[in-house]
């Protein structure tokens, strides 16, 4: 097969694995910058071109889209899919992911236990916003922040209302969650492929942190997931529509909490940690769904 991996920075460790991963089970890749790519959208013709020429048909698309730019990344992955190629995740299943918002309402709709969570904008009354999560200590996030940034843990209250009327006076969306004390600055990313969760890590933040994140100096272990926290992480990913991803999820007094659910999570930590082949899992599961030859031009 011909696959495709969009990415920005082919350099990357998640990048290179998959690249590695692909051509090591025989298949050609390619790994295209969405940011240079532009679109024909043409009923007749469709196509997509890069730095002057017209891509090839590709078999499927490995989405490697960061946050920041989510919105042009998955118009190309769009393109790709109108052209045929099957993507490892759809653009529709990654924006609705990436919107924490949403993510969050879709989940909770299904009755996927999550953090107590208030969303505002301007709030007229913060008092009743904190109150309504519980009260401090709780954490206030920007709903456009990724990999611990724009997360801020409030211990009191008066430090919650100064952190809440900061981001209002910067107009930001913003989400106010209940803070999971016995946590103990620990969560477990859950790594989904498919129907399976074939890897799940323990992460532990750094001293003097509460946030988790590998990126944010975190660190991580093996773990034993309970049939629960297995059964709430699927779950998670299938109300999402996503093929792949990673599920953090809080072990909490009433039961495993979904925290957020990562539509192009990142290898590094987990198959160090696990010794798992995850990359490799991907592409079998691309070999298995994927349609080889497949175009919208010719319908098969």
């Amino acid at each position: 097969m011909r696959i495709a991996i969009l990415s920005r920075d082919a350099s990357l460790w998640s990048c290179r694995r998959l690249r590695e991963a692909a051509i090591q089970r025989g298949h050609l890749v390619d790994i295209v910058d969405p940011l240079t790519c532009y679109m024909n959208i043409n009923p007749a013709s469709p196509s997509v071109h890069d730095k002057g020429r017209r891509l090839p048909h590709y078999d499927a698309v490995i989405p490697r889209i960061g946050s920041a730019i989510t919105f042009y990344g998955t118009a190309v992955l769009r393109q790709f899919e109108m052209l045929g190629s099957w993507p490892l995740n759809e653009s529709v299943a990654i924006t609705r992911a990436r919107d924490k918002l949403r993510s969050l309402q879709l989940l909770a709709r299904q009755g996927i236990d999550l953090p107590i969570t208030g969303f505002a904008h301007s709030p007229g009354d913060t008092s009743d916003l904190i109150d309504m999560v519980g009260g401090a200590p709780l954490v206030v996030k920007l709903v456009e922040g990724t990999q611990g940034i724009g997360v801020v843990l409030a211990e009191t209250r008066q430090a919650a209302e100064s952190v809440i009327d900061a981001f209002r006076g910067l107009k930001a969306h913003i989400l106010v969650q209940e803070y999971i004390k016995e946590a103990k600055g620990r969560d477990i990313r859950c790594l989904v492929i498919g129907d399976r969760v074939v890897a799940a890590i323990e992460r532990q933040a750094k001293e003097g942190d509460f946030r988790s994140n590998l990126h944010r100096g975190g660190m991580a272990r093996n773990v034993t997931i309970t049939p629960r926290e297995r059964e709430v992480a699927l779950k998670a990913v299938e109300t999402l529509g996503l093929e792949v991803a990673g599920v953090d999820i809080l072990r909490s007094q009433r039961g495993p909490l979904v925290m957020e659910v990562n539509a192009s999570p990142g290898l590094e930590g987990v198959e160090t940690t696990s010794g798992i082949d995850i990359a490799g899992q991907m592409i079998r599961w691309i070999e298995q769904h994927a349609r080889p030859g497949f175009c919208l031009k010719t319908g098969g």
